[in-house]
């Protein structure tokens, strides 16, 4: 059966190397102790594995014991093959259609009007409309609309939206938009968009975006990237600026301003002296130089 599973970044769990492609097997299946374990809806991937640390994949499990865990979709297998690798964004459509997919009632709006769901629902609402869903719902809203979405739901909105998910959950909102993800959740904005995520989470924004990530988790933009205490602040383009807690690491590359090529790059670790806590740095000729507000 189809599942997801998530790894630590070099492709290992529990101490297990995998490899995308190959399929391994195991005699016994017994869930949380051994046998091979994925998740049937994938935004549960994001409580075992935080988004700042880990990759997913899709994967094939066979042997499923019949064991499940309350408040889960974790299944354990005799058997697994490694399949493709997927992203936030992907996670986040994955999530809605696996939710829709388990929807006894009908709970779609007509276009422009707003829809509600509740736990484990699926509410989709036309251009400029609004979609709430409960916990571990999904909610998509069309262009301009806002996507609310409760612990560990995923939540997409279109261009301008704006989309808000719970701890663990994933928040997708296009261009100029505004996407908040709570503690070891994901948030993804697009172009000049906003994405926030709490402690332990992933926020990915666009060109000219900004990112904010809380402690231990991780900040990537092309515009402006900070992160907590032992966090990872990641900004590539131009005149781009970072900043982290104590402890966090910066990275930070200027690009040609006729070309995408790097023309510098520098990465440091805030240690409070040198490189300040909580405060912005830009490159300039290859050194980080304080950005005066």
């Amino acid at each position: 059966m189809k599942a997801y599973k998530g790894f630590n970044q070099d492709l290992t769990c529990r101490g297990y190397q995998y490899e995308e492609g190959k399929t391994y097997e195991t005699d016994k299946a017994q869930l949380c102790k051994e046998g091979f374990h994925a998740c049937e809806n994938p935004i549960d991937c994001l409580h075992h594995y935080s988004p700042a640390q880990s990759l997913y994949h899709e994967v094939e499990l066979d042997g499923v014991s019949d064991e499940r865990e309350d408040g889960d979709t974790k299944i354990v297998g005799k058997k697994i093959k490694v399949g493709a690798k997927i992203g936030i964004p992907q996670i986040c459509q994955l999530t809605f259609d696996y939710v829709k997919s388990h929807c006894t009632n009908e709970h779609n709006a007509e276009a422009g009007k707003p829809a509600t769901a509740g736990d484990s629902g699926a509410a989709t609402a036309g251009d400029s409309g609004a979609a709430t869903a409960g916990y571990r719902g999904a909610a998509t809203a069309g262009d301009s609309g806002a996507a609310t979405a409760g612990d560990s739901g995923a939540a997409t909105a279109g261009d301008r939206g704006a989309a808000t998910a719970g701890d663990y959950g994933a928040a997708t909102a296009g261009d100029y938009g505004a996407a908040t993800a709570g503690d070891s959740g994901a948030a993804t904005a697009g172009y000049r968009g906003a994405a926030t995520a709490g402690d332990y989470g992933a926020a990915t924004a666009g060109y000219s975006g900004a990112a904010t990530a809380g402690d231990y988790g991780a900040a990537t933009s092309r515009g402006s990237s900070a992160s907590g205490e032992k966090g990872l602040s990641v900004a590539r383009g131009n005149n781009v600026k970072v900043k982290g807690g104590i402890g966090a690491l910066l990275v930070i590359a200027e690009e040609r301003s006729y070309s995408y090529d790097i023309k510098e790059w520098k990465a440091v670790v805030v240690d409070g002296e040198t490189i300040k806590a909580d405060t912005w740095y830009q490159l300039v000729d290859g050194e980080l130089k304080e950005v005066q507000e």
